[in-house]
C-alpha cells in the first residue's frame, strides 16, 4: 500500500491511525477537502506567483467564498471515528490552492453556469488572463487531482468511504456569475438593506443525488446523519442548494464509486464565532464539535452495520 504524499503548495496529506489499526491496510475513510485553502496566507502565497492584473480587493472575494470550517470539521470527524473504532484509519487531503484562482473541485473544461439556478462556477475565473497564470494554475490543478484520484482508488477501491466536507455562505446571494465585477457585486449584495432580502440557506445540506435524481450516497447514511444532527439542534436537508452536478469532480467520483461517497455542506456562520464575510474567519472548536460529533457517530454506525452485514453473509 502506498499512501499519497503531500505536495508543497498543492495538498497536505494526513494518515491518521487508530490505536489498533494495521498501518499497512488501506484506510477505511477518506476525507477530501478540495476547498481547504481557507486562510489569507493561502491566498497571499499563490497571488504572489501570478502576473495577471488582479484587483487589490480580490481578496474580499476569497474571504466570502472560501470554505472556512470545512477542513476543521472534516479532520475532527476522522479523529472521532478512529477514537471510537481504533482498528480503523483515515486518510485526509487538504487542498492548499485557493478556489479564487482555480477550483480543484471542477472538471477543468466545464463551463460556468447560472449561480442563481444552483449551477456551478468554472474551474478558471475570467479575470485570470495571463497565459503564464493559466499554465501554472492548470499544473497545480493537475497535481492536486492526481493525488486525489490516487486517494480515492486506495480507499474506495478497497471498499472504504469518502467524506467530502464543504461549507457555504449563510444566504443565497443574487449573483449569477463570477466575472471582473465580482467584488463590487458582492459588496453591493452585502449592503444591510439588500442582504436582508436574500433567502437563508439550510444549516446543513446533504448533496446526495444527480440532476436525474439518482441517489449515489451510502445506503441509510443521509437519514442517519439527519437524525443525529437534529439531536444537536441542527436541521439538515438534501440537495437544497446544489446536487451532484456533473461539472464537479466530487460528482464524478460519486458516480465512479456509487454508495461510497458522502458530500456535506455546512453553513459557515455556524462554524465561526462571528460572520465577517470580507475578513479571515477561524472556526470555533465547540461549534466544529457540534457538527463533527453527529457526523462521526453516523459514520461509525455505518461502518459497524456494514461489518455486521458482511459477517452475517459469511455465516
Amino acid at each position: 500500500m502506498l499512501i499519497p504524499a503531500s505536495v508543497p503548495a498543492v495538498v497536505d496529506v494526513l494518515h491518521l491511525l487508530g490505536a489498533d489499526a494495521d498501518p499497512d491496510a488501506p484506510p477505511d475513510l477518506l476525507v477530501e477537502v478540495p476547498h481547504g485553502a481557507d486562510r489569507t496566507a493561502h491566498y497571499d502565497a499563490l497571488r504572489a506567483r501570478l502576473v495577471s492584473p488582479l484587483a487589490d480587493d480580490l481578496v474580499d472575494f476569497f474571504h466570502v467564498n472560501t470554505d472556512v470550517g470545512a477542513w476543521a470539521y472534516g479532520e475532527r470527524v476522522a479523529e472521532r471515528l478512529i477514537a471510537e473504532q481504533p482498528r480503523r484509519s483515515a486518510l485526509l487531503l487538504r487542498c492548499l490552492i485557493p478556489r479564487t484562482f482555480i477550483d480543484c473541485n471542477r472538471v477543468i473544461d466545464a463551463p460556468s453556469g447560472d449561480l442563481t439556478a444552483g449551477q456551478l462556477t468554472a474551474a478558471l475565473p475570467p479575470y485570470i488572463r495571463a497565459s503564464e497564470d493559466h499554465a501554472l494554475l492548470l499544473d497545480l490543478h493537475r497535481a492536486y487531482v492526481q493525488v486525489a484520484n490516487a486517494a480515492y482508488a486506495l480507499v474506495c477501491g478497497a471498499g472504504g468511504l469518502a467524506l467530502l466536507p464543504h461549507t457555504y455562505g449563510p444566504v443565497t446571494l443574487g449573483i449569477a456569475a463570477v466575472d471582473d465585477d465580482i467584488v463590487r457585486a458582492l459588496h453591493e449584495a452585502h449592503e444591510p438593506d439588500r442582504y436582508a432580502t436574500w433567502p437563508l440557506r439550510a444549516e446543513v445540506d446533504l448533496i446526495t443525488t444527480t440532476p436525474a435524481g439518482v441517489d449515489l450516497t451510502p445506503e441509510g447514511l443521509a437519514e442517519a446523519v439527519t437524525d443525529l444532527l437534529a439531536k444537536r439542534g441542527l436541521t439538515a436537508i438534501r440537495d437544497g442548494a446544489y446536487n451532484l452536478h456533473p461539472s464537479a469532480l466530487g460528482s464524478a467520483r460519486a458516480a465512479a464509486w456509487p454508495g461510497q461517497t458522502f458530500c456535506v455542506e455546512v453553513r459557515r456562520d455556524l462554524l465561526v464565532p462571528a460572520w465577517t464575510p470580507f475578513a479571515e474567519m477561524l472556526p470555533d472548536r465547540a461549534l466544529v464539535e457540534r457538527v463533527a460529533e453527529p457526523l462521526a457517530q453516523a459514520l461509525a454506525d455505518w461502518f459497524s452495520s456494514r461489518s455486521s452485514r458482511s459477517e452475517a453473509h459469511l455465516r
